[in-house]
């Protein structure tokens, strides 16, 4: 048993200008975007690589239906416009042979709206709605997930940078509201075996993400999601989160998405897509949040070895997952019961205590478990003890936490309460990504956070993709043969060779192929894409 699957995390930052409240985001968001690609571009020719749509289809439900285009709210539809999905599936599920594909019939000239980047480290940096979002490369463990989240922090601050040099003031926050009503996404990406049943999903892992706020919350000033009543809470998400289950992600926001839309082999697999998760600055928060949630996962994986849990796990069922949200949001004492389907009351943590006790049975039945699964176990179990005991003693380590007593510390200094302006300047200054205005860059630098990475890792991480997983070969061929790449998505590269009679396709609908050790070495003797192409067309790849 392991920890280990596919993950991954897409967020969303905050923009501003200073001084110009009423800035437009997009244009800001696009000059995030479209200047570190000038930033990349003059350490070297990357090309100018495309979107590709073919294979996303937002409107797609894993409840068993497709949503007709027509009503459809403008927000979902994230594919192509102008080649609307459904497009039809890619043959195959792990092929690496190239597919021929027509040239376009009109020139494509690169367009300096439409802000996309598709980074060496297989991350995707792009403006999603009104925000500069970075989505990280596929990785298969929850210490890799860290450390290629908090590379997409440093290339939002070189972003920043980059346009302070050419006289241009515009700030990006790792948060999740502005404080007026906004709302912008942290979202967490699952591997998951589609013989899962979603409805088993939804029922037995709502209780689990309901809960693990306590956690993995970063801390908010402000109720409501105006922030217009006094007060400090668990979550930043909490307020916005509206529905148990839906296809949305910005409004009527579900505690389980449901787009079922894998980038992968949608007969192997499921993509679960969470919506409700915070954007965390501490690396212990996002670790525990991706480890924790993977071992839920495993767990309802095993249904004919571990039926008997499955039966356990049924009985936390709540009564109002939607309001315990906030319920649990709100409960900094992390006392508050709450109301299951059968009538019992339990608090959060005993809640999270019942997952951990059911992971542990779950090991002990299966076998032995692996030193990284071993790790998050003995995390889980501390961080859960730890909040029981003395939920002070967990401010290295919990995000919301170390806010709230930061906080605490300045009310009790100026005699001053929730409502004063002061205490929402620094929750936003907290989640500022410049280290000389961020509080929690100063609390790391004093040695008051702990940290699972390093920057030597992460300054790999902002370059390199990880070795284990399809990532390194998006990575590596946009890194070697930039100018050569047209497109690319999740599961596909497309190559414009110079002297071929069409474009040529690599499908990738296997996350776990197209790795280091599945490819490296034909990349290594591939002196350009013609080359590479002519080795994936060999035996045994």
């Amino acid at each position: 048993m392991t920890v280990r699957r596919v993950m991954g995390i897409e967020t969303e930052y905050g923009v501003l200008q200073p001084g110009r409240p009423l800035a437009n985001p997009m244009l800001m968001s696009s000059q995030v975007v479209t200047t570190y690609r000038a930033l990349i571009r003059a350490d070297g020719e990357r090309g100018k690589a495309r979107w590709d749509y073919d294979d996303e289809d937002p409107l797609q439900d894993a409840r068993g239906f497709h949503v007709p285009r027509a009503s459809a709210h403008p927000s979902m539809l994230t594919d192509d416009p102008a080649n609307p999905a459904p497009s039809g599936p890619l043959p195959g599920s792990s092929a690496t042979a190239a597919q021929e594909l027509a040239r376009p019939t009109t020139e494509e000239y690169d367009d300096p709206s439409a802000a996309n980047v598709i980074l060496t480290n297989g991350a995707r940096l792009y403006v999603d709605h009104a925000h500069p979002e970075y989505s990280s490369p596929e990785v298969t463990n929850p210490r890799d997930g860290v450390c290629w989240d908090v590379a997409g922090e440093r290339i939002m601050l070189a972003a920043s940078r980059g346009l302070a040099d050419v006289g241009i003031d515009v700030v990006l926050y790792k948060n999740n509201c502005d404080g007026k009503g906004a709302s912008y996404g942290t979202h967490e990406n699952y591997l998951v075996e589609r013989s899962v049943p979603f409805s088993l999903l939804v029922d037995l892992l709502t209780p689990f993400l309901v809960t693990r706020q306590v956690f993995a919350g970063s801390g908010r000033v402000g109720l409501g999601q105006n922030g217009s009543r006094d007060g400090f809470q668990i979550s930043q998400r909490a307020d916005y989160i509206e529905a148990e289950v839906g296809l949305e992600t910005t409004l009527r926001r579900p505690i389980v998405n449901t787009r079922d839309e894998p980038h992968a082999d949608r007969r192997r697999w499921r993509r679960l897509h969470l919506i409700l998760g915070d954007a965390n600055l501490f690396e212990t928060a996002t670790y525990l949040k991706l480890a924790t949630t993977s071992l839920v996962l495993w767990v309802l994986e095993q249904a004919e070895v571990l039926g008997s849990i499955h039966q356990e796990l049924a009985g936390l069922r709540l009564r109002d997952p939607v309001g315990d949200v906030r319920l649990v949001s709100r409960d900094l004492d992390l006392s508050a019961p709450l109301e299951l389907a059968d009538g019992r009351a339990l608090t959060a943590l005993e809640i999270q205590q019942r997952y951990l006790d059911a992971v542990e049975r779950g090991l002990a039945l299966v076998g032995s478990a692996d030193a990284q699964t071993d790790e998050a176990m003995a995390r889980w179990r501390s961080v859960i003890d730890r909040l029981a005991a003395d939920r002070d003693s967990c401010a290295r380590d919990v995000e919301w936490v170390a806010k709230l007593r930061l906080l605490e510390g300045l009310r009790r200094r100026e005699g001053i309460d929730w409502g004063h302006p002061r205490l929402a300047a620094m929750d936003l200054q907290w989640s500022d990504v410049r280290p000389e205005r961020s509080i929690y860059q100063r609390m790391l630098a004093a040695g008051a956070v702990e940290r699972l990475t390093d920057e030597r890792v992460v300054t790999q991480a902002i370059q390199h993709a990880p070795e284990d997983t399809r990532a390194f070969f998006r990575g590596e061929v946009v890194a070697r043969y930039g100018p050569q790449v047209c497109a690319a998505s999740w599961d596909s590269v497309i190559f414009d060779v110079e002297g071929a009679a069409s474009l040529q396709r690599v499908p990738m609908l296997d996350p776990l192929r197209g790795t280091r050790s599945h490819i490296g070495a034909l990349l290594d003797a591939s002196p350009d894409a013609a080359a590479l192409l002519n080795g994936l067309a060999g035996p045994g790849q």
